[in-house]
């Protein structure tokens, strides 16, 4: 079974739609012992780094993610969520992450306009199974004002004004910035490389 995480905010019900069509063995709960028992966890994220990070621990779920990754088990974050992965951000003050991901989370720089808001393309950079018959230039959509710099374990980038990590796989630990949920063909072909990813454990 596969936990989605329900801190009191995210994108649940285009996710719950989504994996419910792929006929996924899903739950969706706010339970820190559902989650660290799962066969695997997805992490949706919606609004700012640091109040998302307080949600969890409010719930002692910062703890449960913590032994999911630790155990190696198959997890993916999705926009905050993938943020969440890395060592801290500078959104609204300063806040620590899972630091999984070396880097911090910054604002746009050099953005036309912030925020991100709309489809744009995929460049893919290295090989991993979540990205499997992703083509390169695909298009997704985005919706974020912050933004985690091209690092080792970048997969997929984006360019909008600055050159951003658009998709990060490290093992077991999976990330978009973007809402795969909502990025039609695209979306749906990496939730099925992610489940395909959760049946091979």
């Amino acid at each position: 079974m596969i936990a989605v995480i329900d801190y009191g905010g995210g994108n649940l019900g285009s996710l719950r739609s989504g994996l419910a069509r792929r006929g996924a063995d899903f739950e969706v709960t706010h339970e820190p012992e559902a989650v660290a028992r799962a066969a695997a966890a997805i992490l949706p994220g919606d609004g700012a780094f640091g109040a998302t990070m307080d949600a969890l621990r409010e719930r002692g779920l910062d703890a449960a993610i913590r032994r999911v990754l630790a155990a190696g088990k198959p997890f993916l974050g999705i926009c905050v969520g993938m943020q969440l992965l890395y060592e801290r951000s500078i959104e609204h003050g300063e806040h620590e992450g899972f630091g999984i991901l070396p880097g911090s989370v910054s604002r746009f720089e050099h953005a036309p306009r912030v925020p991100h808001m709309g489809w744009n393309q995929l460049e893919l950079l290295a090989a991993h199974p979540f990205v499997e018959n992703v083509a390169d230039g695909s298009y997704v959509y985005f919706l974020h004002s912050y933004q985690a710099g091209v690092g080792p374990a970048t997969v997929a980038a984006c360019e909008y004004g600055d050159r951003f990590a658009a998709i990060v796989a490290q093992d077991n630990v999976m990330g978009t910035q973007f809402h795969p949920e909502k990025s039609q063909t695209t979306g749906a072909l990496l939730l099925d490389n992610f489940l395909r990813i959760v049946a091979t454990r």
